[in-house]
C-alpha cells in the first residue's frame, strides 16, 4: 500500500512545489517507486519536471471529473522510479464544476484508488490555497507535509492550514495526520532564520523534521530546465537536503533503504 503525501501551505512562495518535486525525484533516487501528481492549476510541479503544461492533455481534471482512466494519464519522467500525473491550467475549470458534486471532497481518493498499491509513496502537490482541490488531497492523503520558509510571517496562516486539517480528520478523514513539517529557505548565517526555526520547533515539536532545507540558487534555477535539483546538480546544497529529507521520511516509515 501506498504512503499518500499531500504537500500543503495556502501561503504562496514556501517551497511546496519544490518540495513536492524533489522529495519525489529523492524517493525515487533511493529506489522507492514514487507517483508524484500535480493538482496544482499554475502546472509549475508539471513544468518544472521538464511537461509542457500548455500542451499536455488535461489528465488530472478528466480523472476528478470522472472522465479519464488513471493509468493513461501516467507520464512516465526522466527520474528512474519516478512517474507523474500532470496538471493542465485547465484545472481551473474543475474548481467550479466540482462544487456541485455530491462526493466533491473523494474525487482523488477515488481517482488513485486503482494505483495505491502500485507505488511506496503518491506525492501530491497542492494549491496555495484551502480550496476544494487542496481538500480532495486532504481526503485522499493520510499524511500532510507543510512547508514552512525561514522568514518574517513564517507562521502566517497556519492557524488556519491546522484547523482545516482538524475539521477534515474529524467529517471527512479521520485517518489523516500531520506527517512533518518542514523549514524551508533557511540561511544559517541570519539570526532571523535561526529564531524562526525556534519558534516552528516550540510550537510543531517532534513534528518538524530534522532536515532543514537551505536557501540555495540550484533549487531555483533546475525547474527552469525542467529538472530536478538532483538531475542539475547532483552535488547542490538543494540536492543533499532534499536526499536526507528522503531518508528521513523512510527511516520515519521504518522502511529499509536498499
Amino acid at each position: 500500500m501506498s504512503k499518500l503525501i499531500a504537500i500543503t501551505n495556502q501561503k504562496g512562495g514556501v517551497g511546496k512545489t519544490t518540495t513536492s518535486i524533489n522529495l519525489s525525484a529523492s524517493l525515487a533516487s533511493l529506489d522507492k517507486k514514487v507517483l508524484l501528481v500535480d493538482i496544482d492549476p499554475q502546472a509549475n510541479c508539471t513544468s518544472g519536471l521538464g511537461f509542457d503544461k500548455n500542451k499536455e492533455n488535461n489528465q488530472i481534471y478528466d480523472l476528478l471529473l470522472d472522465s479519464g482512466d488513471v493509468f493513461s494519464a501516467i507520464l512516465e519522467t526522466n527520474i528512474p522510479n519516478l512517474k507523474m500525473i500532470p496538471s493542465t491550467m485547465e484545472l481551473i475549470g474543475a474548481e467550479v464544476e466540482l462544487l456541485s458534486l455530491s462526493d466533491k471532497h473523494k474525487r482523488l481518493q477515488k481517482a488513485l484508488e486503482p494505483v495505491k498499491n502500485k507505488f511506496d509513496y503518491i506525492v501530491v502537490d497542492c494549491p496555495p490555497s484551502l480550496n476544494i482541490l487542496t481538500l480532495n488531497a486532504m481526503v485522499a492523503c493520510n499524511n500532510l507535509i507543510i512547508p514552512i520558509q525561514a522568514e518574517y510571517y513564517a507562521l502566517e496562516g497556519i492557524a488556519q492550514l491546522i484547523k482545516t486539517f482538524r475539521l477534515v480528520k474529524k467529517r471527512l478523514n479521520s485517518n489523516l495526520e500531520i506527517f512533518g513539517i518542514l523549514l524551508t529557505m533557511y540561511d544559517k548565517r541570519l539570526v532571523l532564520s535561526k529564531q524562526v526555526e525556534e519558534n516552528v520547533r516550540r510550537y510543531f515539536g517532534e513534528k518538524v523534521f530534522n532536515t532543514i532545507i537551505s536557501r540555495n540558487v540550484t533549487l531555483s534555477e533546475a525547474p527552469g530546465f525542467g529538472q530536478a535539483v538532483l538531475e542539475y546538480d547532483i552535488n547542490s546544497r538543494g540536492a543533499k537536503n532534499y536526499l536526507s529529507l528522503a531518508t528521513e521520511i523512510i527511516n520515519l516509515d521504518g522502511k529499509d533503504i536498499k
